[in-house]
């Protein structure tokens, strides 16, 4: 016996209202019939959220576009050069830098 579509529990409505908030408008009015369709298909005895979220996923999967990746065109933006990485190391650099601090602390 087939479930009607406004018989769906607030779970199985909730993730159906998840999946398809990714997607666009357009998209996402055109998941919705097809998702509440293939809800339609699953026996009443075995409708749960489970169920429902295998039965739902690869659908939701054939309607999102995924937005273009636009930090390969860039490219990494650790790599750029700054001021901390260009410039001399403040301070000297010697055995005795520290040491002040290294006997007030007890260290060494």
């Amino acid at each position: 016996m087939a479930t009607s579509t406004s018989t769906f529990s607030h779970e199985i409505d909730g993730l159906l209202i998840e999946l398809s908030a990714s997607l666009e408008r357009p998209q996402r009015a055109a998941f919705e019939v097809a998702a509440r369709a293939a809800l339609a298909a699953i026996p009443e005895c075995q409708l749960g959220p489970g169920a429902a979220f295998r039965a739902l996923r690869d659908l939701q999967k054939l309607f999102f576009d995924a937005p273009p990746d636009d930090m390969r065109r860039e490219g990494a933006r650790h790599h750029r050069s700054s001021k901390l990485i260009d410039a001399p190391a403040l301070g000297e650099d010697g055995p005795r830098v520290g040491e002040l601090h290294r006997r007030q602390f007890g260290a060494g």
